[in-house]
């Protein structure tokens, strides 16, 4: 008898532990749920990590659907296909830019390698001819180094009926920078991608850019808000194409490759390549020297292995950081110098090739 007690007893315990086994692992995974639940709604507005990295896509059939959106804070506007409709600035800004005539992106992986330098040089160079109206957009947002390259520090930006009325250098070359809007220089501009987007947006659709003939947009380094942004914002609107901007050095040459798998991606024509900072030409001997030596053949070879057009290198001058300093423009400041007549080739080439995606 005792013996059957016993083993009752061990049948009841046995029981009783698995019963607290199940609820302990049953309430750890509740809490589990619960904290990841948390930390995706606490976080900025597009869900967590885990959240972004199995996410379906607004366009997809399943978006706000699939396992992935459980938690997500956006899943009942994905589930509900609202997030499905088109911005409704993009045709706002397609209309607004049927004044310009092409629309030009400068990008780069890779910070630092002179894409503001190349943009306002590239914009000078073009509004040599006054025939041509320029524009010049700093979408830069929180690194806007254009009004300080242009000459128009503590300018300001001024609204009329029609829109914000962009800074001019020249009568022939506007200019639009959040730079414009800060009260100092020093300002730092601490802003998460929704208000980017926001103030990138305001620049396409409500700046007075007139009739232009050429809109260059600066871009910062990478390939995320702001590039996004601008992509989506001109895609009613159209984009010529991007000139990508790198320096000889392969750890450059790794950021400027997803630049141009980017650029693919989203379908935006590269019109080719500039090597910026190529060597460096000594104004007395002319001879030249590699400061930033080309290991892995430079842009040169990438451009022959990803079949892209190397628009032309620009040799390191000190007295482009110096122009850049005081808001003059190189071009017009050392004219004979090898850098310049870089600047100057490069346009005219493309120039004389109508064919291709073109400058000009």
């Amino acid at each position: 008898m005792s013996d059957i007690c016993h083993v009752r007893e061990l049948i009841v315990r046995t029981a009783v532990y698995t019963f607290i086994l199940l609820f302990t692992l049953t309430s750890i995974n509740t809490v589990t749920d619960t904290l990841s639940n948390l930390v995706c709604k606490l976080s900025s507005g597009a869900g967590c990590i885990n959240c972004l990295a199995n996410c379906p896509g607004t366009s997809s059939d399943q978006a706000g659907k699939s396992s992935a959106c459980q938690g997500c804070p956006n899943q009942n506007i994905c589930a509900s296909g609202a997030a499905k409709a088109p911005d409704p600035a993009i045709e706002e800004i397609r209309q607004k830019l049927t004044t310009v005539k092409h629309k030009i992106l400068v990008l780069s992986g890779k910070g630092g390698v002179g894409k503001s330098t190349f943009s306002a040089h590239l914009s000078h160079a073009l509004a040599s001819d006054d025939s041509k109206e320029v524009a010049l957009l700093d979408v830069d947002i929180c690194g806007p180094s254009i009004p300080k390259i242009m000459g128009l520090e503590g300018e300001q930006v001024h609204q009329s009926g029609s829109g914000w009325s962009p800074v001019y250098v020249e009568d022939n070359l506007a200019v639009m920078s959040i730079g414009f809007l800060l009260s100092s220089p020093d300002d730092a501009v601490i802003w998460r991608g929704p208000k980017k987007n926001g103030m990138i947006k305001q620049f396409l659709r409500d700046v007075d850019w007139g009739e232009v003939d050429y809109l260059i947009v600066d871009t910062p380094p990478g390939t995320s808000d702001e590039h996004l942004s601008i992509v989506q914002y001109l895609s009613g609107a159209g984009i010529d194409g991007a000139v990508i901007i790198t320096t000889p050095q392969e750890v450059s040459l790794q950021d400027v490759r997803k630049e141009i798998r980017f650029c693919k991606k989203v379908k935006i024509p590269i019109i080719g390549v500039i090597e910026n900072m190529s060597g460096f030409v000594c104004p007395k001997c002319k001879n030249t020297s590699q400061i930033f030596p080309p290991t892995t053949g430079g842009a040169q070879r990438m451009c022959e292995e990803l079949n892209l057009p190397l628009l032309g290198s620009v040799p390191l001058d000190p007295r482009i950081g110096r122009s850049c300093d005081e808001g003059k423009s190189f071009l017009t400041e050392v004219p004979d110098s090898p850098a310049a007549v870089a600047y100057q080739n490069i346009v005219q080439s493309k120039s004389s090739k109508p064919q291709q995606a073109s400058l000009y």
